[in-house]
C-alpha cells in the first residue's frame, strides 16, 4: 500500500488546509466582534490557533520538520488537529457559509482518510 500522510501533494494538500483554516478563524472573529474590536478578535483567533499548532508538536512527525517546542504526544496532537479543522470548519456554518464549510470538512477527511500512515504513527507516539 502506498504511504501517503508525507506525500508532497498531500502535504501541500495539507498546508492548503491549514491557511483556509487561520482564514475562516480570522473571518469569524472579525464578524462575530462588536464594531472597534473586530480587527482585535479577526487576529488573536489566528495567532492562538497558529501558535498552538507551531509549539506542541509530536518529535519527529514525518510531515514536519521533525523539531518541536513542546514535546507533544501523538494522540494528544491528532486531537490538537482535529479540534483546529473543526472550530474552521463550524466557523464557516456560523457565518452561513455552509457549502464551504462543506468543502472544507470533505477536504479535511479526504486529507486524513490519505494519511491513515501517519495518523497510526501518530496514535503509537506516547
Amino acid at each position: 500500500m502506498f504511504r501517503l500522510g508525507s506525500h508532497p501533494l498531500n502535504l501541500a494538500v495539507r498546508f492548503i488546509l491549514e491557511i483556509a483554516m487561520l482564514l475562516a478563524l480570522g473571518f469569524w472573529g472579525y464578524h462575530i466582534a462588536a464594531q472597534g474590536r473586530h480587527y482585535w478578535w479577526a487576529l488573536l483567533f489566528p495567532t492562538l490557533a497558529m501558535s498552538l499548532w507551531a509549539i506542541f508538536a509530536t518529535r519527529n512527525d514525518p510531515s514536519r520538520s521533525g523539531k518541536t517546542f513542546v514535546q507533544t504526544p501523538g494522540p494528544i496532537r491528532l486531537a490538537l488537529e482535529w479540534t483546529l479543522f473543526s472550530c474552521a470548519i463550524w466557523a464557516c456554518f456560523d457565518l452561513s457559509i455552509p457549502r464551504l464549510g462543506a468543502v472544507f470538512l470533505a477536504v479535511t477527511v479526504l486529507h486524513y482518510i490519505l494519511s491513515w500512515d501517519r495518523i497510526l504513527w501518530l496514535l503509537g507516539q506516547r
